[in-house]
């Protein structure tokens, strides 16, 4: 709580005092182990700080007098504030008075309060009773004065090297207690730190990076971490490494393929350095630069290649460390050189592609027939039922259904008998036709053809000898019996 209510005050210095309870209550030695004060009280400097004395007595012990002494980090003893029942409060000569007193009269509660703390008001102060007949008893409570330190961080700048110099510099000026001071950054380096005396008993505390400077580690992060008692959290002051290094140079743009009759052919000249390069200059080692060649800042472009630009070219950078260049030597050709490795890709990259179009085109094909067949459009799946026998047909029509040999014409469908039925056409007949014993279902009335009545008409069965003959039957078929022709459909 007291510390909480310290850090409300930071920025009230001269308008806020400080009023810390107990923190901790320590029991003095064998002979003081009846007064209770607390361990440690924080202050700032311009703040009013409450230091508790309580005496936690029990029956038979009597209180006759209570006294204030501090004791300072350097110096002697002194009495700051007495307080007698019968006389009252007293303060003595001390740096502290004018500044001290009592917060109640009462031996019970001797508590006292100093104003406008100094730095220098750090110390222990001791509360101390006279009883009787136990004799002196005491307690001992630590003033600490804190200050806010004022951080700064900065980058040193130095120049490429071979031995460790200090690149980074971080301070904590005027803080009390003491700062601690880290560093974090990837450059490989030591850290050192110092410290000294500050303004009104303050400390300074300074910490330094050092490295062998590169030109790699030009630029890179780095970070000085501070770490002090009146913070919430470490403050990180950020910075970056400064390396001052002669300019690297480079050409890039020449592809060894420099042939007579190119043209643009494109050479650049990279140079970085610190500080920067501020001239770039090109030349050549054969003499004057030749004509087709235009230099424009660190370009420099040949409008059209031959035997001139077969020479080697050199860039230079300058800055204020000096100067550094690069040299790159061109070798002209008569053909330009075919890239087979591209031709390669290019031709496998286009083969791919055949064979992704080759495969999306058979699955949609694949998926269009499912597609039809699901909808319908395909050959009809129907099978129409084989043909039912109808009432009152005769044993020879529905004998086979079997389709005919594929040898036969369609036209020609014919059924055979299941048997070879025996007929005695002779017992039957009478003049060119026959009759039967029963009726012949035919009308007696109905015409033929020519003519003539159902009785002079052939019966569907009745064969003449050109009938017999045009079928291939011989007359020797009518004795006995016979097998009926095949019945045309």
């Amino acid at each position: 709580m007291a510390r909480d209510y310290a850090g409300k005050c930071l920025d009230f210095r001269k308008n806020c005092g400080l009023s810390i309870g107990l923190i901790i209550f320590i029991i003095g030695d064998v002979t003081g182990q009846h007064v209770k004060v607390a361990e440690e009280v924080e202050s700032y400097p311009g703040q009013m700080v409450e230091l508790g004395c309580q005496f936690m007595g029990t029956g038979g012990i009597e209180l006759t007098q209570v006294s204030w002494i501090w004791e300072p980090k350097e110096g002697q003893r002194e009495n700051i504030a007495v307080y007698h029942p019968q006389f009252g409060a007293s303060y003595p000569d001390s740096a502290l008075k004018g500044r001290v007193s009592f917060l109640h009269s009462s031996l019970d509660n001797p508590s006292i309060q100093i104003t406008g703390v100094r730095m220098t008001d750090e110390g222990k102060y001791v509360c101390e009773y006279a009883t009787y007949p136990s004799g002196n008893e005491q307690g001992t409570t630590t003033l600490v004065m804190l200050a806010k330190p004022r951080n700064t961080a900065s980058a040193v700048t130095v120049t490429e090297g071979a031995a460790p110099v200090v690149v980074a510099h971080c301070e904590s000026a005027d803080g009390r207690p003491g700062a601690h001071i880290s560093w974090e950054t990837e450059a490989p380096g030591e850290e050192s730190s110092s410290s000294r005396a500050g303004v009104e008993n303050t400390v300074t505390v300074v910490s330094e990076y050092r490295l062998v400077p590169t030109a790699k580690d030009d630029g890179k992060d780095i970070t000085c971490v501070i770490t002090h008692r009146t913070q919430g959290a470490p403050e990180s002051l950020p910075m970056k490494l400064s390396i001052e290094y002669l300019p690297q140079v480079r050409i890039e743009g020449y592809d060894s393929d420099w042939y007579r009759g190119r043209t643009d052919a494109t050479l650049v000249c990279l140079a970085t350095g610190n500080p920067e390069p501020t001239n770039i200059t090109w030349t050549v080692v054969s003499g004057p630069m030749p004509d087709s060649v235009q230099i424009r800042e660190n370009t420099l472009t040949v409008r059209h290649v031959d035997e001139a630009v077969n020479t080697t070219f050199t860039c230079e950078a300058q800055n204020r460390l000096g100067a550094s260049k690069h040299q790159v030597t061109t070798f002209i050709t008569e053909k330009p050189m075919v890239d087979i490795a591209i031709g390669t890709i290019i031709g496998a990259v286009i083969g791919v592609l055949l064979l992704l179009v080759i495969i999306i085109v058979a699955i949609f094909m694949i998926r269009k027939q499912r597609q039809n067949a699901e909808n319908g459009d395909g050959p009809p799946k129907y099978k129409p039922p084989p043909p039912v026998k109808a009432e009152g047909s005769t044993e020879m029509l529905n004998k086979s259904q079997d389709p005919p040999p594929e040898s036969q014409p369609l036209g020609h469908k014919y059924y055979e008998t299941t048997g070879e039925p025996v007929t005695d056409l002779d017992a039957n007949e009478e003049g060119n036709g026959y009759t039967v014993g029963a009726p012949s279902g035919w009308d007696d009335s109905a015409q033929g053809p020519n003519g003539e009545t159902a009785s002079e008409a052939l019966p569907p069965y009745s064969h003449t000898p050109e009938h017999e003959a045009s079928r291939g039957l011989s007359p020797s078929a009518r004795d006995g019996s016979f097998v009926s022709p095949a019945m045309y459909v």
